[in-house]
């Protein structure tokens, strides 16, 4: 078969329309594709904003003709037409902007940085991933753009080589068979057989392999399956539903190129769309900002804006223009309409939410401000920075809201409002007229210590609060540190907290503080989780859960706390954990637990659910067991769960160990292990390695699947 002869069977005419919604339906695929086509030694931030270019570019300008007689259609060639288009011309572009420069030669479109997208001020970059991203990034490194297509085609988008030849030649590549060859050529090359050995060194006996050491519980990858296992007294990370399987080494590159497959492919190292952000070269934007012209430039604006009524900002501050004249809408944002609590309310209240919370603060009088804040939340322009929780609406007020708090801390004027759904919070710096920030938090449903507390500031690290009016005292906790009391936290006579370090900013989970307040019935612990209403933090079982303060709770939370980062910025109202069993190990290696942990949003979907193992070492932190997204589970309306781990005792044996909660009856293992116990656990003796497939059955005769 020649060069010419690899062509994609057309199956018939692409319209504009229908390219366009495979593009938009599709658009984080096809983003990937062009990242990972794109060469990897472009800069990450610009290979990011390259690879969102060259899919909106992707569209074509009029209808995409079919074949006068369409030829007959193979298996390969089920795919949407406008979508095998819309990547063919995505691929195209990749290899081209893959070509190098030349002196004398006029550069094609796609080989320019990219004129939209942009983004300034920040470098946007994927989130970094394991020792296998990282091999198969190398590996990508390695090989030629065709090369890297063909990889993607046959590992995403799961093409046979045939179609991938066809691909390949209709998106302009020179030598589509080479493409393939070289990757054979690396994996014969590089192909070696591998050690057996472990992932982690053992660091003492009875640890669990993903604590890098002896007796710890793996992270579950997929639902119902045990994790394989790397070296003695570990448990690793689960498989599959409800399997057992040992963790391999760190592969080689042609071992990616092999096993990795679309998980890799697929993995957030390679995903363009979920992406961090950080700071360019501030010292040279300085340098730059201090240039006579742009001072010039500056001198100009400061005066214009100096000009201006108030103290620098226009009328609306940073809001857009307005759109519309509603009398209704106006009337929402008219500060004199803005309605204020008064101090004597909350005390004879029969409620005890943000609803009773008194206007408070020094600038609470401020009418330009209010105006300023109100109508950038109406109208955010282009140069405010604006967040929001999953879930929550970013409209504009249905109606004047409450004044919570306005005043100046740190650096910032700040403003808070509450409109019965929403907290909304909106800050400016005190000098200048740039930089305006807008936050939006479901707080609905918020009562009692839900309403106990609200983030008035991040900035270094740090975080500030603002208390409600009922409580009497607040005080730091490190829940990392279970046997130290809590040291007292400051508040102003606003009701804002002294600074404190917040774990939600941290880059280390070296310490976790929490808030502890004191409202006249007990104490309440609330935790940073990254959004303007802290969560609060629970124990027991889900009928009767308590504030975790007690001994007890403490002592699980510090082997616990820090896969709370699992759950930053979800829009998280509460997280409670529960021991749900204990389970004696075999050959007397002690007495482990096991550990439920429930995330529940405001919005009520979004919950995650954990199973922890807890090694008989109280120093040891928990190791994750199983993870649901969406699950019933260890909640009010199914309370039960069963989790399981492939575990390797201190002298060398293997053993699946289970557990669920008290209402099971018995546990039974299938698979590669063959067991059954009465009770809700379960250790049965097993081979390195082995698979197994776990349920229950409950006292009532239903059967209870594992967890995931």
């Amino acid at each position: 078969m020649s060069t010419q002869d690899l062509v994609p069977s057309p199956v018939g005419p692409v319209d504009v329309e229908q390219a366009e919604a495979a593009l938009v339906e599709r658009y984080p695929r096809l983003v990937r594709i062009a990242y990972l086509v794109l060469p990897p030694a472009m800069p990450r931030t610009r290979r990011v904003l390259t690879a969102h270019a060259l899919v909106q570019r992707a569209l074509p300008r009029r209808r995409v003709p079919g074949p006068a007689v369409p030829e007959a259609r193979r298996p390969e060639d089920a795919v949407d037409p406008g979508y095998a288009y819309v990547r063919g011309e995505v691929l195209r572009q990749a290899l081209v902007a893959g070509l190098p420069l030349r002196r004398f030669a006029l550069p094609r479109r796609a080989q320019l940085p990219p004129l939209l997208p942009q983004v300034w001020g920040l470098r946007l970059f994927p989130r970094a991933g394991g020792a296998d991203e990282l091999a198969l990034d190398q590996l990508l490194a390695g090989l030629s753009a065709p090369a890297r297509a063909a990889y993607v085609l046959r590992g995403l988008e799961r093409q046979g080589d045939a179609e991938v030849l066809r691909v390949l030649a209709a998106a302009g590549a020179a030598d589509p068979r080479a493409a393939l060859e070289e990757l054979a050529a690396l994996e014969e090359d590089e192909e070696a057989p591998g050690p057996t050995g472990r992932v982690a060194e053992q660091t003492g006996p009875g640890r669990v392999a993903e604590q890098a050491g002896p007796g710890r519980v793996g992270e579950q990858t997929g639902p119902r399956r045990v994790a394989e296992q790397a070296g003695p007294g570990r448990v690793a990370e689960q498989a599959g539903p409800g399997r057992a399987s040992v963790s391999p080494p760190a592969p080689s590159p042609a071992a990616t190129t092999r096993l990795g497959g679309a998980s890799l492919l697929e993995s957030p190292e390679f995903d363009p769309c979920a992406l961090q952000a950080r700071p360019g070269d501030l010292l040279r934007r300085r340098q730059h900002g201090r240039a006579v012209l742009v001072g010039a430039v500056a001198l100009l604006v400061c005066g214009a804006l100096l000009g201006l009524p108030g103290d620098g900002w226009g009328r609306n501050g940073a809001a857009a223009p307005s759109y519309a004249r509603n009398p209704a809408a106006e009337a929402a944002l008219d500060p004199a309409n803005v309605r204020r609590v008064a101090p004597a309310v909350w005390p004879g209240a029969v409620r005890r939410d943000f609803s009773v919370w008194p206007a408070r603060g020094e600038l609470a009088g401020d009418a330009p401000l209010l105006r300023r804040a109100l109508a950038v939340w109406a109208r955010p322009g282009g140069a405010v920075e604006s967040s929001a929780t999953p879930g929550t609406p970013v409209g504009p007020p249905m109606g004047p809201p409450q004044l919570l708090f306005a005043g100046q801390v740190d650096a910032a004027r700040v403003v808070l409002f509450h409109d019965g759904l929403r907290i909304v919070r909106y800050a400016e710096p005190v000098e200048g007229t740039a930089g305006a920030a807008l936050d939006f938090a479901r707080a609905d449903g918020a009562e009692g210590p839900g309403a106990s507390a609200v983030v008035v500031t991040r900035a270094a690290g740090n975080v500030r609060y603002l208390t409600a009016p009922w409580v009497t005292g607040t005080a730091v906790r490190d829940l990392l540190m279970p046997g130290k009391e809590p040291w007292a936290l400051r508040r102003d006579a606003r009701g804002v907290t002294d600074a404190v370090p917040s774990p939600a900013l941290a880059k280390e989970c070296a310490r976790w503080n929490t808030l502890q307040v004191a409202d006249g019935s007990g104490g309440r612990l609330l935790g940073d989780l990254g959004e303007l209403v802290p969560a609060r933090l629970l124990w027991g079982p889900p009928g009767a859960p308590v504030d975790a303060t007690g001994r007890e709770a403490r002592a699980v939370w510090a082997r616990t706390a820090c896969q709370l980062t699992t759950v930053l910025g979800q829009g998280v109202g509460s997280v409670r954990a529960w021991r749900f069993a204990r389970q004696s190990l075999p050959e007397g290696a002690g007495r482990a637990a096991w550990v439920c942990t429930r995330a529940e949003t405001w919005r009520g979907t979004g919950s995650r659910v954990l199973a922890q193992f807890l090694p008989p070492d109280p120093k040891v932190p928990a190791s994750l067991a199983a993870r649901a997204q969406d699950a019933p589970a260890c909640g009010v309306r199914e309370p039960r769960v069963l989790a399981g781990a492939l575990w390797q005792a201190p002298a060398g044996g293997w053993y699946v160990l289970a557990a669920g909660g008290p209402d099971v009856a018995s546990v039974r293992v299938e698979g590669g292990v063959t067991a059954r116990a009465e009770g809700p656990v379960l250790a049965a003796e097993a081979e390195a390695g082995a698979r197994a497939e776990l349920s229950a059955a409950l006292e009532d005769g239903r059967r209870l699947p594992a967890l995931g």
